[in-house]
């Protein structure tokens, strides 16, 4: 796992906060009001205790995807160049989805069946009033369908090893967390600077790019160094023919 690789999946989640905040922001309007009755010193933990509970489910969804990519892939993760491949196409397709391709939306509604499902548990942990319900609110909510976080989990499926995808994924849903805790004049504020630089965008080119270069970059240099290989080869040869 390279810094750079949780440098991008801390941008992603930050600058696709704003586009969680159609669904998240519901999720959280309704926590709030059922912490209404307590103290504000309380409520400040409440609201730390279930954000820790979604980024927990990150990181556990983070080490599932990948004991998949070290199970189902593991044949063509050794002695060649597929792994490297693998992650800059991933890092090209998450471009591509930040960039507004709506290529995971099957995913989300297929994920909506899930969720769907956990209503009753979810009922039971209002009102958000202990911290252990506030963090069974937080658990259930890493598993609300996004093709943000499916998106991120494909990083983790290529992240080598499963304790790298759970460390992914947490770093994901940190970069979740500013927009989501803000108040609603900082949050619209940062909505607005992310839409008016179009910041996801230019992160989706970044990490496109960034995708690009780690398939490209080694095979280049890798043609060069044999290119250079073959000309001192061919320089020895011809220094030989002078010497004979």
């Amino acid at each position: 796992m390279t810094m750079a690789l949780l440098i991008a999946a801390f941008l992603m989640g930050f600058f696709g906060s704003p586009h969680c905040l159609g669904m998240c922001g519901g999720i959280v309007t309704a926590f709030g009001l059922s912490m209404k009755e307590t103290s504000p010193a309380k409520k400040r933990g409440l609201i730390a205790t279930y954000h820790l509970g979604r980024l927990l489910s990150y990181a556990l969804l983070g080490l599932i995807a990948g004991v998949i990519g070290t199970t189902v892939l593991t044949h063509l993760m050794v002695g060649n160049s597929t792994p490297r491949i693998l992650l800059g196409l991933v890092l090209v397709f998450i471009g591509l989805t930040m960039l507004g391709l709506p290529f995971l939306n099957k995913l989300e509604r297929l994920g909506m069946h899930f969720w769907q499902a956990l209503s009753p548990l979810r009922q039971k942990a209002f009102p958000l009033n202990t911290f252990p319900r506030a963090l069974t609110a937080g658990l259930l909510w890493g598993f609300l369908p996004c093709g943000l976080v499916y998106g991120a989990l494909l990083i983790a499926v290529v992240g080598h090893d499963p304790l790298t995808g759970a460390v992914l994924m947490f770093v994901f849903g940190l970069g979740t967390v500013p927009m989501l805790v803000a108040t609603h004049g900082t949050v619209n504020w940062m909505r607005n600077q992310i839409g008016r630089l179009r910041l996801r965008q230019v992160n989706g080119v970044i990490m496109m790019l960034s995708g690009l270069a780690v398939i490209a970059v080694p095979m280049i240099m890798a043609n060069m160094h044999g290119g250079h290989g073959q000309m001192n080869h061919e320089q020895m040869n011809h220094e030989q023919m002078i010497h004979d």
